[in-house]
C-alpha cells in the first residue's frame, strides 16, 4: 500500500501561481511639424516628460537646430533637396504622400499623438493633413495645436493657414487654435521677437505638462487614459486648453479658476463645451470648499448635457518645494461652440445674390431712348397692357372698289390722281383732313412707344419717326398733284395737249 501512495504523490506537480497583470502604460508622441512646429516642440521637451517628441521637416538646415532631446524626421528630400517647400503647401503635401510608409512607422503603437505646427507657411499646412490622415487610420486618438499667422503677414499666408485648418479638422479628435496676434494681450509690444514666441511656448508647455500629469501621476480622484479617450470623442471639435497656477489664499480659488477659462491667447472660452476634463492639484490641506468653488466655476460655463470629469492630486514630493501654498489647475475642455473655422464664414458670401441688368437686343429700343434704357416692368403690368393689332407683319386685305361707267373725262382724271392708299393717308384738304389722317396715325404711334417704354420684348417694324417720315412724303406727293385739281378739267386737258 505504501508503495502505491508514493507513486500517486510523485504524479501531482504544483500548479503554477497566475502571472500579475500588468498595467498598459499610455504612450504619448508629441510630433512638430514644419519650423514653427520644430520650435515649439524644441522648447516643451525641456519641460514635459513622460511623452516622446519628434520635429518633422523637409528643410535639414532648421532640424539640426532641434533641440537634442527631439527627434529628427526628415522627409522629402527628392522634391525639395533638403530645402524648405517656399511657402508652398503643395510641394509638402506631395512630399508626404510620398514618405507615407515611414510616416506610419512613427506614428504606430503611440496611445495619443499631439501635433503641432504653425499654420501659413508650406510645410505646416501642407504636410500636417497627412500626417494626421495616417494616425487618424492607424487608430490614435488625435490632437492637433496650430498658430495662425500674424495679420503683418499678408492675406495670402491667412488663406493657406483656413485651407490647412478645412483640411485638417476631420482627421483630428480635437484641434486647439491659438492666433499669433493674441501674443499682444500678454506681452508689451516693445518686446523682442525671440522673447515673445518663447513666452507663447512657455504658456503651452505649461499646459502640455498639466494634461501629461493629469494622466500619469494617481491621486485622491484619479483621471487616466480612458478619461481623456472619453473626452476625446468626435471629429473636429473645437479644444481648450489651459493651466493656471495660483497662491492658496481665502476667496481666491474662484477668482483663480475664473481667470484659467478666460486665457488671453485664446479667442474663445469654454462657455457651452459639451465635454470638459479638469484636474486640480495641491497639498494636502486642500479644503472641500476651494474644491468645490472651482468646480461650480467651470460647470456653469459648460453645456447643460457635458460630460465632466474631474480629478485632485497631492503634490508630488518632487514638485512640493516648486508648488507650496500654490494650487494648480488644469482645464481641457472640447466641443467649444464657437464658430472660428474658415469654412463657416464664406456661407453668407455665397447666398448674396448679385443682380446684374439683363440683356435686351439693341433693336428692340428705338434710336431715341438707347441711352438710358427703362427699367424691367413687372409681370402685373406686363398683363395688364392691351394687345396691339397693328403692328402685326401680316399686310390688310384690300378691298376691291365697284367699277363705274368710264367717262373719257373721268378716265383722264383717274389717270393723273395718285394711288388710293395713299389718298387715304393724305388729307383731302390743308385744313380738317390732314389733322384727321395725321390723327389716324397718331394710336399706332402712341400705343408704339408706351410698348417701348413698358420693357416688353415685341419686334416693332417701324418707329414713330418712321411713320411720321411717311405722313410727310404721302402729304408732300399730295400737295403737287393738288396745283393740277385747282385747273378746270378742259384746262388740264389743253395743257396735256
Amino acid at each position: 500500500m505504501a508503495k502505491k501512495i508514493k507513486k500517486v504523490l510523485k504524479i501531482k506537480k504544483p500548479l503554477p501561481e497566475p502571472e500579475k497583470e500588468k498595467v498598459k502604460k499610455t504612450k504619448i508622441r508629441v510630433v512638430g511639424i514644419g519650423g514653427g512646429g520644430g520650435n515649439i516642440v524644441s522648447e516643451l521637451a525641456q519641460r514635459v516628460k513622460k511623452a516622446s517628441f519628434l520635429a518633422a521637416n523637409t528643410d535639414l538646415q532648421a532640424l539640426k537646430e532641434v533641440s537634442r532631446k527631439v527627434g529628427r524626421f526628415p522627409f522629402g528630400q527628392s522634391w525639395t533637396s533638403g530645402l524648405g517647400t517656399g511657402m508652398n503647401p503643395e510641394i509638402a503635401e506631395t512630399a508626404g504622400q510620398n514618405e507615407k510608409e515611414r510616416i506610419k512607422k512613427i506614428l504606430q503603437g503611440q496611445d495619443l499623438v499631439i501635433f503641432i505646427a504653425c499654420l501659413g507657411g508650406g510645410t505646416g499646412s501642407g504636410a500636417a493633413p497627412i500626417f494626421a490622415k495616417i494616425s487618424q487610420n492607424l487608430g490614435n486618438l488625435t490632437y492637433g495645436i496650430f498658430a495662425l499667422p500674424f495679420k503683418f503677414e499678408g492675406e495670402r499666408k491667412m488663406e493657406i493657414a483656413k485651407k490647412a485648418l478645412e483640411s485638417l479638422r476631420p482627421k483630428l479628435n480635437a484641434i486647439t487654435i491659438l492666433p499669433n496676434e493674441r501674443i499682444f494681450q500678454i506681452i508689451d509690444k516693445t518686446t523682442p521677437l525671440k522673447e515673445a514666441f518663447s513666452a507663447i511656448n512657455k504658456s503651452l508647455a505649461q499646459s502640455l505638462e498639466g494634461l501629461i500629469e493629469t494622466i500619469y501621476q494617481p491621486g485622491l480622484i484619479n483621471i487616466d487614459f480612458a478619461d481623456l479617450r472619453t473626452i476625446l470623442e468626435g471629429r473636429g471639435r473645437l479644444a481648450y486648453l489651459n493651466t493656471l497656477s495660483f497662491p492658496k489664499k481665502e476667496g481666491t480659488a474662484k477668482e483663480a479658476a475664473e481667470k484659467a477659462l478666460a486665457s488671453p491667447l485664446y479667442p474663445y472660452g469654454i462657455k457651452g463645451a459639451k465635454g470638459v476634463l479638469f484636474n486640480i492639484v495641491g497639498e494636502k490641506g486642500l479644503s472641500l470648499e476651494e474644491v468645490s468653488r472651482i468646480s461650480k466655476t467651470i460647470s456653469e460655463k459648460t453645456h447643460k448635457d457635458a460630460k465632466i470629469i474631474f480629478g485632485i492630486q497631492p503634490l508630488s514630493s518632487e514638485r512640493r518645494a516648486e508648488y507650496q501654498n500654490i494650487i494648480k489647475t488644469t482645464i481641457f475642455a472640447t466641443g467649444c461652440p464657437t464658430k472660428i473655422f474658415s469654412s463657416e464664414a464664406p456661407k453668407k458670401s455665397r447666398r448674396r445674390k448679385i443682380e446684374r441688368p439683363v440683356e435686351k437686343p439693341v433693336d428692340y429700343y428705338p434710336p431715341s431712348t438707347l441711352q438710358s434704357q427703362p427699367s424691367r416692368p413687372k409681370k402685373e403690368e406686363i398683363k395688364s397692357l392691351p394687345k396691339v393689332k397693328k403692328l402685326k407683319s401680316k399686310k390688310p386685305e384690300k378691298k376691291l372698289p365697284v367699277r363705274q361707267p368710264e367717262t373719257k373725262e373721268s378716265s383722264e382724271a383717274a389717270a393723273l390722281l395718285p394711288p388710293k392708299d395713299s389718298l387715304s393717308r393724305a388729307p383731302a384738304k390743308r385744313g380738317d383732313e390732314q389733322s384727321s389722317a395725321i390723327k389716324k396715325e397718331a394710336p399706332l404711334v402712341l400705343e408704339e412707344t408706351s410698348r417701348q417704354n413698358s420693357g416688353t420684348q415685341v419686334k416693332i417694324r417701324k418707329n414713330a419717326l418712321q411713320i411720321k417720315k411717311e405722313i410727310e412724303e404721302a402729304e408732300r406727293e399730295f400737295l403737287e398733284k393738288e396745283k393740277i385739281w385747282e385747273a378746270p378739267a378742259f384746262l388740264r386737258r389743253k395743257n396735256k395737249i
